[in-house]
């Protein structure tokens, strides 16, 4: 599978598995170890999570599976985000759920993600979502602790919008390294902000969040126009299904977009990396472009 470089030293496969959902897949140790090899298998090695995923189990259950073989360690890129104190069974006793991108909740929560993945390091850490009282400058703080003692080696972030963007990236004495954003053929704001601009001209890859439509594209009224253009390109490009054709759709675009693929199923995350072998043509992705929107080009 294509990889896409980040940095001299750090590169994701162009295809990436989400872990959002694992808590939800009902599995054993073994059965995530074992879809954790399958993903190897297809070449997929880089792995997204976040602290507050499945109420802060979900690295957890990751890294037991990764205890029975950690050796697979080294074969891997961990992301995972942190910024959210989310109310739930870990923090029992507030009000609501809000943001914290101080310096401290960075580092403690970086450090909590270390020890229930059971890793060393983590590859890549995002800000999960832009914090309305953010300080850029304690960020850059956190930022540089953690790259120093070794425990993170690369930044981003997630859901950000170019001005935040900019306003972090001012603050760094090095470069965020991505922005993870919903990006799909039902999801257009992020092509039309300005946010996937400015990765590109930053020469940023972009990870994809959603990039099937959180399974919308597939159920949903609003969208039967689209799924028909999906399905008459797919018979023309050789896709056994849409979701083929919507991941190839993001895949086309030169931005160098990563779509992250949520599932516990196998035949789901393949249907994924067999859309990397799928070419569309420009006509065609504007044809998917003008079904999404309704309207042709101005």
């Amino acid at each position: 599978m294509e990889r896409i470089q980040l940095t001299e030293e750090l590169s994701f496969s162009r295809v990436i598995h989400g872990l959002w959902r694992l808590n939800e897949w009902n599995m054993t140790a073994e059965e995530r170890l074992a879809l954790i090899e399958q993903c190897l298998a297809l070449g997929i090695t880089t792995f997204d999570h976040a602290d507050i995923y499945g109420d802060y189990t979900n690295e957890g259950l990751f890294g037991e599976a990764l205890a029975l073989k950690p050796e697979l360690r080294e074969r891997m890129e961990i992301v995972t985000k942190t910024g959210i104190k989310m109310k739930g069974n870990y923090y029992s006793d507030q009000n609501l759920s809000f943001y914290d991108t101080t310096k401290e909740h960075i580092i403690d929560h970086a450090t909590r993600s270390l020890k229930e993945l059971g890793v060393e390091y983590i590859d890549t850490l995002l800000i999960h979502r832009p914090d309305p009282l953010m300080d850029p400058n304690e960020i850059a703080e956190a930022f540089v602790e953690l790259k120093e003692s070794g425990k993170v080696r690369t930044f981003g972030l997630s859901n950000h919008t170019p001005a935040q963007q900019s306003l972090i990236q001012s603050r760094l004495p090095f470069m965020l390294v991505t922005n993870q954003l919903e990006l799909s053929v039902a999801e257009l704001k992020h092509f039309e902000d300005g946010s996937v601009d400015l990765c590109h001209e930053n020469e940023m890859p972009l990870m994809a969040w959603s990039p099937l439509a959180g399974g919308r594209l597939f159920k949903e009224e609003a969208y039967s126009a689209l799924r028909d253009k999906l399905e008459e390109i797919g018979k023309h490009i050789g896709a056994s299904d849409i979701d083929e054709v919507a991941y190839a759709w993001l895949l086309k675009h030169p931005a160098r977009i990563m779509p992250i693929v949520g599932s516990g199923k196998i035949e789901r995350i393949e249907s994924a990396v067999n859309a990397t072998r799928l070419t569309l043509s420009r006509e065609q992705w504007f044809e998917i472009l003008k079904a999404s929107r309704g309207r042709d080009v101005d």
